[in-house]
């Protein structure tokens, strides 16, 4: 038993799962969070982190597994902090993530459900990571690769991964007996991993010590041999140095299909099947005709922004990372698509400036986790007639939401979609029009 930890004298009954993935369970009027608990779960715990109102607890014993619970394919599934949810069977996963989603706006926005729209499953739930930070840590039993265990910096050795992609699993375990039995494998914290659609996979090892000429001599071969890109990075993104090929990936989204590449320190969703099926699904949503102004804000390389540019009269893309601008604006021009101009800036301000000169038709938004809400704000003061929000976090998102629907917006629908199966985590399309008449607060 851990520090100032406690274990309980009584078993308690999982009841329902929440935000975040835990299990909830109830003693003595104070709610208790267990992570790695499934609804009906009757478990032994200890306390590790007590609060006036909650408790949060670690499981010691699955005393009666719920009917619902499964075996993980993964062996350290309970202890990795990759995935949550590898106990639940995928429909499980799917009914939760649908109910938490639909709870949260409707519990935070007064939302009616008959507008939130059923969970879109992913595909497959297995083997869909096409990209990865992988951690890294020389231990006297050898050179480990994995993931941080929950809340902890201690890596969690992982072999094979059941969630990333077969071609990045190859790859890694390539780098792993590569550079595991040498004094560099003390200084690699980290290697990123990715895969394109055309399967050209790419690897960043970052390299913390001062020999990277002898790391490139090192690794050059096993890059030429496994037909990958591969680079060191010693510090910030713009520390990458190529050791073989430039590091670019290709996705390929919508139809005609478009191929977008984005380089080593840029964005690109992890699930490339359901990003196609997101893409298509805002393409959509956006019902273009021709004729309309378009800003995408937090547009990356192009993800929508040239999707959408396919349909529209014009786009404005605005993204703060300078790499990605410069991989959208590379991206446009490859794919012959000219009604399209990239901003590198700050997304706070962006409607303001870009629409003094002409109103906009239509707002594309797709924040990280904090959300978006100083955008919300200036919404007030430029209205657009249309808001295509792209959330990974439900909870920012019913944050960001409030102020929209109290100030002339209505909300047309909202729809889950499952980016990251074994996960808590969920995507979403939320769909807002503006009437022009403003909600008393």
């Amino acid at each position: 038993m851990g520090p100032g930890s406690q274990q309980l004298d009584e078993p308690l009954r999982i009841e329902a799962l929440v935000n975040g993935g835990a299990g909830i369970a109830r003693l003595d009027g104070r709610v208790i969070f267990v992570p790695g608990t499934a609804p009906g779960d009757l478990v032994r715990c200890r306390l590790v982190n007590e609060k006036k109102r909650f408790a949060e607890a670690e499981v010691i014993e699955v005393i009666e597994p719920a009917d619902a619970r499964r075996v993980t394919p993964c062996p350290v599934a309970a202890d990795c902090g990759g995935c949550q949810w590898q106990h639940l069977p995928y429909a499980e996963q799917l009914r939760w993530k649908e109910q938490l989603f639909h709870d949260s706006l409707v519990r935070q926005c007064s939302v009616d459900r008959k507008q939130l729209l059923p969970i879109v499953p992913a595909p497959q739930e297995w083997h869909y990571r096409s990209r990865v930070q992988v951690k890294c840590h020389r231990a006297p039993q050898g050179f480990i690769t994995g993931f941080f265990r929950p809340k902890s910096h201690y890596v969690v050795p992982m072999v094979s991964c059941p969630v990333i992609a077969p071609q990045l699993n190859e790859l890694l375990s390539e780098l792993r007996d590569l550079l595991g039995p040498t004094d560099f494998a003390a200084q690699i914290p980290q290697i990123d991993l990715a895969l394109g659609d055309n399967g050209r996979r790419r690897a960043v090892v970052h390299y913390l010590g001062q020999q990277k000429e002898q790391l490139k001599e090192l690794v050059r071969p096993l890059a030429v041999r496994m037909d990958c890109d591969l680079l060191l990075q010693s510090g910030r993104q713009d520390s990458l140095i190529p050791v073989a090929g430039e590091g670019e990936v290709t996705i390929e989204v919508a139809e005609p299909v478009l191929h977008l590449r984005y380089a080593a320190g840029g964005f690109a969703q992890i699930n490339l099947q359901q990003n196609r099926r997101l893409v298509e699904l805002v393409r959509v949503a956006a019902g273009l005709t021709g004729t309309e102004r378009v800003l995408d804000l937090y547009c990356g390389m192009g993800n929508f922004s040239l999707p959408l540019a396919q349909q529209a009269g014009f786009v404005v893309g605005v993204e703060n990372n300078i790499l990605s601008i410069s991989m959208a604006r590379n991206n446009a021009v490859e794919n012959a698509i000219s009604n399209v101009e990239f901003h590198s800036r700050s997304a706070e301000g962006a409607l303001s400036l870009f629409s003094a000169w002409q109103p906009f038709d239509l707002l594309l938004l797709d924040p990280p986790r904090s959300g978006a809400y100083q955008v919300m704000r200036e919404l007030s003061q430029h209205p657009v007639k249309r808001i295509l929000y792209v959330s990974c976090d439900p909870q920012t998102l019913a944050r960001d939401l409030k102020p929209l629907l109290h100030g002339g917006y209505q909300l047309e629908s909202s729809q889950p979609l499952d980016m990251f199966p074994q996960t808590f985590h969920c995507e979403s399309l939320t769909i807002l029009k503006y009437t022009a008449q403003r909600a008393k607060i």
